[in-house]
């Protein structure tokens, strides 16, 4: 069976940076998978890409590109807040704690604090691993059809 739409997916792989060798960011074994449906929009496009048409057993090694991955870092999604914005307990506001945020149309997303001054608080809204090149060593542990009830809820039981 091969790797296509609407398949449960069962990868061990090392993700890293700079180059296979690099920084390990994250890393799944055999004991415990990554386990996803294909093509529901859950992984980025580019690594999905990478990896169709795989089937068990195959191995993979492929770098994806800052353009392929979460793109480069965009300035204007690093904003200043005042400190009257946060009336949270001041033991979550720390250079590099990470906070939920809702924008003026009420959707989610995450921002990090990456600075904090007597007047502002600064968050980066960008994803961690904007501005990199991203570099995937793994393989294919398994593959299967994906139950109705995984497809209506978007995820692996």
């Amino acid at each position: 069976m091969n790797i296509e739409q609407n398949k449960v997916v069962e990868l061990s792989f090392k993700l890293s940076l700079d180059d296979f060798n690099g920084e390990l960011i994250q890393e799944f074994d055999k004991e415990e998978p990554f386990k996803f449906i294909f093509g529901t929009g859950y992984l980025l496009e580019g690594f999905e890409n990478k990896i169709k048409g795989l089937t068990t057993g195959d191995k993979f090694k492929f770098k994806l590109p800052v353009e392929e991955a979460y793109g480069e870092v965009d300035e204007e999604a690093v904003i200043d807040f005042p400190h009257s914005m946060f009336n949270i307990d001041k033991e979550y506001i720390y250079v590099g704690s990470v906070l939920p945020f809702k924008d003026d149309n009420g959707n989610e997303m995450e921002g990090t604090i990456v600075e904090i001054t007597d007047s502002t608080v600064t968050v980066d809204f960008n994803h961690p691993l904007a501005g990199e090149d991203l570099y995937f060593e793994g393989e294919v542990l398994n593959i299967r059809e994906a139950t109705p009830e995984e497809l209506q809820h978007g995820h692996v039981h």
